[in-house]
């Protein structure tokens, strides 16, 4: 019973303290697989794909007694891209479900989203994206699955005494409003170099289970994405990412590599993915993946290197990505969207 006390006291220790712990509002390490999370400008911006659809599945601190599980599903469309020439203009729409549990309260977040973008070239080889977000939020907790100290008999807690505070499944729920750019440099079909920034609950929604003024904080992003194609089957993607909120921050760097490994007899390339990143003072994210065609699954796994890790045994977060990407125009390879380096 002690040693459960005192796993309690870290958790809430490093989720309060910390100046990188924004475990607390809903994140992927694969940043890069949840595009309209990371930034709305992102809605529909891809060379290759007219639509994309996928999904995210995140377990952390499985070992503790708080751990939290996400999940997400999301798509988006191309809308325009048919248009004839070698550098069409087109429009974004997106849309998003996600889902974060956390703790023995089951204190959840459901919020669904829709997203807006379009994406304008201001040159040959460079490309603006503005786009925006509307979401609903609904975050619920259930007070039957807690205990507090008026449920303490003297020996252990009684769930059948009154806890003194709510009782039942409480919900709280708000709009928020997302909105973001990005600025890309394509200067040949072996370089793309993207910086985006976006903020979300820019209009300072209220969020209280007890009727209370608590908005919610601004949450500015930042991210810098580069794809260098370095060889024939080899292409090298670096990137950054960095969010603060509250004075919580969070930032993570390192890169992904993609090497060509097969081709079928109708030119559908196989690529193994392999990568790498850190997340500042808190872990190492080691990543893992394939891609078939437009099929592309992959896996993370964090090794928490904070001062939490004596108390998880260094496990973090298990992480997994499906994403799917099609086309359905029937000019597409005859218009030209933007350089990217591809195989």
């Amino acid at each position: 019973m002690k040693s459960k006390y005192i796993v309690c006291i870290a958790v809430l220790f490093c989720l309060c303290f910390s100046n990188n712990g924004s475990a607390q509002s809903m994140h992927f390490s694969q940043y890069y697989n949840a595009p309209m999370l990371l930034n709305p400008a992102n809605t529909a911006l891809s060379r290759d794909n007219d639509f994309r659809l996928g999904a995210n599945y995140r377990n952390q601190w499985a070992v503790l007694p708080v751990p939290y599980t996400t999940f997400s599903g999301w798509g988006d469309i191309k809308i325009g891209a048919n248009r004839q020439g070698d550098h069409p203009n087109w429009l974004g729409l997106g849309g998003a479900l996600f889902n974060d549990k956390a703790g023995n309260g089951s204190l959840s977040l459901f919020q669904a989203q829709g997203s807006l973008a379009y994406h304008m070239h201001l040159s040959a080889h460079t490309m603006l994206s503005l786009g925006g977000t509307a979401a609903y939020v609904q975050r619920s907790v259930n007070y039957d699955d807690l205990t507090f100290d008026a449920q303490w008999d003297g020996f252990s807690f009684n769930s059948h005494l009154a806890n003194g505070e709510k009782v039942g499944v409480m919900k709280t729920n708000f709009t928020t409003i997302a909105v973001g750019a990005n600025l890309a440099f394509f200067p040949n079909e072996a370089t793309y170099i993207k910086l985006g920034a976006s903020a979300s609950n820019i209009n300072s929604p209220v969020e209280s289970f007890y009727n209370k003024d608590n908005h919610v904080g601004l949450r500015p992003i930042a991210n810098l994405d580069m794809m260098f194609k370095t060889g024939e089957d080899f292409t090298l993607n670096p990137s950054v990412y960095y969010t603060t909120q509250n004075g919580a921050s969070e930032i993570v760097f390192g890169s992904l590599s993609r090497t060509n490994v097969s081709k079928s007899h109708d030119n559908t390339i196989s690529q193994v993915i392999l990568g790498a990143f850190c997340r500042l003072q808190d872990a190492i994210i080691g990543v893992a993946g394939y891609q078939y065609g437009g099929l592309q699954f992959t896996a993370s796994y964090d090794f928490t290197i904070s001062s939490l890790a004596p108390y998880n045994a260094a496990y973090g977060a298990l992480e997994f990505s499906v994403v799917y990407g099609g086309t359905f125009y029937n000019n597409r390879g005859k218009s030209k969207m933007y350089n990217c380096p591809r195989f």
